[in-house]
């Protein structure tokens, strides 16, 4: 028996539709330690998201081998063509610009950039990353400074020409005019990009001159992005937070690097709002990434709070945290390993 629905011209069928999932474009990077890629990506991993992969040109021919054949599991991974990525070069500025360029070229469809390093690992679930930024559309996180008011030290960066190698730098360093009616800015590595930051990055005739200039620079990495976006016609909403949680410990004539995370640190990992964390060796402490695993697969990092009632006991239980020496920054990016 068929029955007619009495539905009057005043009124209408509602249905819910699905709201549209944001969609991430990951770009990693890796030089060492497959096994670490391996658990990191198992966390990241989303049917819907894109996963590009550079594995450095240095890389042990093994590693390479170990990454391909594991990716080869997931269809929504790709392999950046392989390059010499210079630490402190603008070689690794080139490697994310590639990467970027690729992710756009390739009839991929995503909303965000987000580019990590192998030895990263994630705070949040990837559902709540992905809620994050749904609510969060328009808005890109990196982080900026003006480079001669809040970091002076860092001036002989982009205040001398370097030359960059296949294996470092050669000659001696000279002076050089910085970029005429441009404020140099300064941040770090890592970041959160819109797609309409990734097109105006690859598209804009703008930022040729910053390319050309930053060539030959000193750690251009963390600074050639923030100073094409802070000089240039760009409009987007700029948060100045990558949301990394990392902790910078001096070490010598480097100054500071990223202290490698341990146990002893877990609470400053979860009491945050960040949703990424480096750097991890599970050579080092392999505990740490287990706690934060099943942290993640309980759904609980989103929830946390100090009170360690509401976390299992895996996770309440950590050792007696270090304490810091005086001249330790946390999320201070100068320098990486």
């Amino acid at each position: 028996m068929i029955e007619e629905l009495n539905i009057s011209k005043t009124q209408s069928l509602h249905f819910v539709t699905p709201k549209k999932m944001t969609q991430v474009a990951y770009f990693i990077l890796v030089h060492r330690f497959p096994e670490q890629f391996k658990r990191l990506f198992k966390t990241i991993y989303h049917p819907n998201n894109h996963y590009l992969i550079h594995i450095d040109q240095k890389a042990n021919q093994a590693v390479t081998q170990e990454v391909e054949a594991f990716l080869g599991n997931y269809p929504n991974t790709h392999v950046l063509e392989s390059e010499n990525v210079v630490w402190g070069g603008y070689s690794m500025v080139q490697s994310e610009l590639n990467g970027i360029r690729y992710l756009l070229t390739h009839n991929l469809k995503w909303d965000f950039f987000i580019n990590l390093s192998g030895q990263d690992f994630p705070l949040k679930s990837q559902d709540f990353i992905l809620d994050f930024l749904s609510r969060n559309s328009g808005k890109n996180f990196i982080k900026t400074a003006n480079q001669a008011i809040e970091r002076p030290d860092t001036m002989n960066r982009v205040e001398n020409y370097f030359t960059e190698t296949a294996i470092g730098f050669s000659g001696v360093p000279f002076k050089r005019p910085f970029m005429k009616n441009v404020t140099s800015y300064i941040g770090g590595q890592w970041m959160i990009l819109t797609r309409t930051c990734c097109e105006f990055i690859y598209n804009s005739p703008e930022v040729k001159k910053f390319e050309d200039f930053y060539r030959n620079t000193l750690i251009a990495d963390e600074s050639f992005f923030q100073t094409v976006l802070m000089n240039s016609s760009f409009d987007e909403e700029i948060i100045k937070d990558d949301k990394r949680a990392i902790i910078w410990v001096p070490d010598g004539d480097i100054k500071l690097r990223p202290k490698t995370l341990t146990e002893a640190d877990i609470d400053f990992l979860l009491d945050g709002d960040n949703l990424f964390a480096r750097k991890f060796d599970e050579q080092t402490d392999g505990a740490i990434l287990d706690i934060l695993e099943t942290a993640l697969d309980a759904e609980l990092l989103a929830k946390h709070s100090k009170s360690t009632n509401s976390i299992p006991m895996k996770i309440a239980y950590t050792k007696k945290r270090d304490l810091l020496e005086p001249k330790t920054l946390i999320n201070y990016p100068l320098m990486k390993n």
